[in-house]
C-alpha cells in the first residue's frame, strides 16, 4: 500500500538506491537542454527579421552571420547537455534495474517452493527479467523526455504569445487536438486494455516456455501446434489484445494526432488571411512577416515537442504495467522465521487437523486432515488423483503453510523450525527428477556441497548407477547436457536417488519415484530405494498398488480428507474405497492386448493374467515393486 502511494516512479527510483540523485540531475539538464534547443529557432527568426528590414538589398543585413553561429552553438551546447541528462538518467535506470532483478531473486528464494509451482518459470522471467527491462526506458529516456517536453511546451507557449497572440493561439490550438487524441489513446478505459496487453504477452510467455519443453512429445507424435492448446491460446489471446490496441483504439486518435501536428503551419494561413490587411492599412506588414515566419519556424518543432509527450507517455503507462508485474514478484509471500527457533527432537511427523487451501482456489486441497508417522515407518498416501497426496507430503518440508491446524516433525511445529535445518531432515524423490547442466559428481554432490568424491561415488553405488558411471566418456566428472550426453528418464532417476542417498536426511518423500521408469530401470531404482529408506521416516506417495502393499501404514485421501487409514490387508478386506481401488487395480494387470483377430472385439480378457503362450501378463515393474514391498514386510517382522 505504501508502494503504491509513493507512485510507481517513486517506487523505481527506491531501488536505484544513492543512484537515485543522477535521475534528478538527468531530468533537470533535460530541461535545460531543451530551452537550449529551441533558442537557434530564435536565432534564425532574428536572421529572417533582419532579412526582411533590409529587403532587397540583402548585403545590408550584417548580423545574420552572428546569428548563424550563435543557433550553431546553442544546438551543439543542447546536444551536448541532453548528452549529459541522458548519461546520468542511463546510469541511474541501469543500477535500478540491476537492482530489482538482484531484490526480486533474492525474494524469490525466501518464497516458499509451492510458490514456484503455482507460478512457471517463464512467467517470473518475463516478469522480473522484462519488467526490468521495461522501467529502464521509462528511467533512462522518458523521465528526461516528459520533463523536457514539459519545459520546452511551457517556453514555447511563453515565446508564442510573445510577439502575436492570435498566430500563437492557432498554433496551440494543434497542440489541445494532440493532447486530446493522446488522452483518447491512453487515458480512461484504455489503460485497463494495455494492463491486459501485458497480461497477454505473460501468459505467452508462460504458455512458450511450456511449449518449447514439450517439443520431443511434438516430434514424437507428429502433433503440431494446433495441439498445444494452451499455447495457441495464448498466441491468439495477445494477438487479439495487439490489433485490438493497435488497431481499433489507436488507428483513428493517432490518424487525427499527426494529421495537426504535422500540419499545424495550416492554421497559421487563416488567421494571417485575416490579420494581413489590418497589418498593411497601419504600414507594418514587415512585422506581420515576421511574426508570421517566427510562427511557421516554431510550428515545425510543435510535432516533435508533442512526439515526446506522446512516446514519453506510453512509456510511463508501460512501466506502469511492469511496476505491477514486477510488484507480483516482489510481493510474492514468503515464508515467516520463527523469532526463536527449535529443532525437531526425532523424526516422528503428524498432522494435526490441518487445513489448507492453494491460493485463489475455492475449496480446500487438505480438509481437517490427521494422521502420524512414527520414527522408521514407511507410510503410503493413496487415492485418487486430486485427492490431496502429494499436497500433504509437500506440507511437510514447509513447500506451503498451512491454514489451520499443524504439521510437526520430532514434536515442533515445521513453523517454528529455521527452513534450513527442516530441509536438512527431508529428501525427496520425485516422479519428475531434474539434473543441472553440470557434472554427475557436482550434479550429487548438490544434496551436500562439503561431500567428498569418495562419499558421491558410495552414494551413486548405492543408488545402483554404476552402469552410468561406466559408460560415461569422463566418468563422474561428464558434463550432463553437453557434447552429446544425456541420460534416460530411469538414470537421471537413480543420479537423483544418488543426491538423496548423499544428503542422509531422517525423513524420505518419494512421490511416484517409478512412475516413469522402464522395467530394467525400475528393477534398479527399487534396490536403491531399499537403501534410501532404510532405518527412516519414509512417505510413499504412489498411484501403483503394488509397490505399497509392505507399507507399514496406508492413509487413504479422497478430496482432502482421511477415508481410511491401517495395513493393506486391513484396508482390503474392509470393503472401502481402497479396497474397491485394489480390486481395480488387480483386474487392470489381468487384462491384456491380444493379437488374435478373432478375440479383438471384445479385449481379450483372461482372468488370471496369463496370456495366450502362459506368460505372465503383470509387468516386471509390478513383480519388482511386490518382491520389494514384500521383503520390507520381512524387515518389519
Amino acid at each position: 500500500m505504501e508502494a503504491r502511494k509513493k507512485g510507481d516512479v517513486g517506487y523505481l527510483l527506491d531501488f536505484a538506491g544513492s543512484y537515485k540523485w543522477l535521475t534528478v540531475v538527468g531530468c533537470a539538464l533535460s530541461g535545460v537542454a531543451m530551452v537550449l534547443g529551441m533558442l537557434p529557432y530564435v536565432c534564425i527568426w532574428l536572421a529572417v527579421r533582419d532579412l526582411i528590414a533590409v529587403a532587397p538589398d540583402w548585403t545590408r543585413a550584417t548580423g545574420i552571420i552572428g546569428y548563424g553561429w550563435a543557433a550553431f552553438g546553442l544546438g551543439v551546447a543542447s546536444i551536448l547537455v541532453y548528452f549529459a541528462a541522458l548519461m546520468c538518467t542511463h546510469l541511474a535506470a541501469f543500477r535500478t534495474a540491476s537492482n530489482i532483478r538482484k531484490q526480486g531473486m533474492a525474494h524469490l528464494m525466501e518464497a516458499p517452493i509451492g510458490f514456484f509451482d503455482a507460478n512457471a518459470s517463464g512467467l517470473l522471467r518475463n516478469r522480473l527479467d522484462g519488467a526490468a527491462a521495461e522501467t529502464e526506458t521509462l528511467l533512462a529516456h522518458n523521465l528526461a523526455d516528459i520533463t523536457g517536453a514539459v519545459v520546452m511546451f511551457v517556453s514555447m507557449v511563453a515565446i508564442m504569445f510573445a510577439f502575436d497572440w492570435r498566430m500563437g493561439l492557432s498554433c496551440l490550438l494543434c497542440g489541445a487536438i494532440s493532447v486530446a487524441t493522446m488522452f483518447a489513446m491512453m487515458g480512461g478505459k484504455n489503460a485497463k486494455i494495455m494492463a491486459e496487453y501485458q497480461a497477454a504477452q505473460d501468459a505467452m510467455s508462460k504458455a512458450g516456455v511450456e511449449y518449447v519443453r514439450g517439443i520431443p512429445v511434438v516430434k514424437v507424435f507428429q502433433q503440431t501446434v494446433d495441439s498445444f492448446k494452451a499455447f495457441k491460446r495464448a498466441i491468439d489471446d495477445y494477438s487479439d489484445k495487439a490489433h485490438l490496441y493497435t488497431g481499433d483504439i489507436c488507428r483513428m486518435p493517432q490518424s487525427i494526432n499527426l494529421t495537426f501536428t504535422e500540419g499545424a503551419f495550416v492554421f497559421l494561413v487563416p488567421v494571417a488571411i485575416v490579420i494581413a490587411p489590418g497589418a498593411l492599412a497601419a504600414g507594418d506588414f514587415a512585422g506581420f512577416l515576421t511574426n508570421f515566419a517566427f510562427y511557421l519556424i516554431f510550428s515545425a518543432i510543435m510535432s516533435t515537442a508533442l512526439a515526446r509527450v506522446m512516446f514519453a507517455a506510453s512509456g510511463a503507462m508501460m512501466a506502469s504495467n511492469a511496476v505491477a508485474r514486477i510488484k507480483g514478484v516482489t510481493e510474492a509471500p514468503t515464508l515467516a522465521v520463527a523469532e526463536k527457533s527449535v529443532r525437531p527432537g526425532d523424526n516422528r511427523i503428524a498432522f494435526e487437523d490441518v487445513t489448507f487451501s492453494y491460493p485463489g482456489a475455492s475449496r480446500p486441497a487438505l480438509d481437517d486432515v490427521t494422521f502420524a508417522i512414527e520414527p522408521g515407518q514407511t507410510v503410503a498416501l493413496v487415492g485418487p488423483s486430486g485427492g490431496g497426496k502429494t499436497t500433504a507430503a509437500s506440507l511437510i518440508p514447509r513447500f506451503w503453510d498451512v491454514d489451520a491446524g499443524r504439521v510437526t516433525v520430532g514434536g515442533a511445529d515445521v513453523r517454528d523450525v529455521d527452513p534450513h535445518v527442516l530441509m536438512e531432515q527431508v529428501a525427496f524423490v520425485f516422479q519428475d527428477s531434474r539434473l543441472f547442466k553440470a557434472s554427475v559428481l557436482e550434479n550429487v554432490r548438490a544434496a551436500r556441497p562439503e561431500a567428498s568424491r569418495e562419499e558421491v561415488m558410495a552414494a551413486l553405488s548405492a543408488a545402483q548407477c554404476d552402469d552410468i558411471v561406466e559408460k560415461l566418456p569422463e566418468g563422474v566428472d561428464t558434463m550432463i547436457g553437453a557434447g552429446g550426453t544425456y541420460l534416460s528418464g530411469g538414470e537421471q532417476q537413480r543420479v537423483a536417488l544418488a543426491r538423496a542417498i548423499l544428503k542422509d536426511a531422517p525423513i524420505v518423500v518419494l512421490d511416484e519415484a517409478t512412475a516413469f521408469a522402464d522395467p530394467e530401470n525400475e528393477v534398479l531404482i527399487q534396490r536403491a530405494l531399499t537403501r534410501l529408506t532404510e532405518g527412516r521416516t519414509t512417505v510413499l506417495i504412489a498411484h501403483r498398488l503394488s509397490t505399497v502393499v509392505g507399507a507399514d501404514r496406508i492413509v487413504v485421501l479422497d478430496e482432502g480428507r482421511v477415508v481410511e487409514q491401517g495395513t493393506h490387508d486391513e484396508l482390503a478386506g474392509a470393503g472401502g474405497l481402497y479396497a474397491r481401488m485394489w480390486a481395480d487395480y488387480n483386474q487392470s494387470v489381468a487384462w491384456r492386448i491380444s493379437g488374435s483377430a478373432d478375440h479383438a472385439h471384445d479385449g481379450a480378457r483372461v482372468p488370471d493374467g496369463r496370456g495366450a503362450e502362459g506368460a505372465p501378463t503383470d509387468t516386471t515393474t509390478h513383480a519388482t515393486a511386490e518382491r520389494a514391498c514384500a521383503a520390507a514386510g520381512e524387515r518389519r517382522q
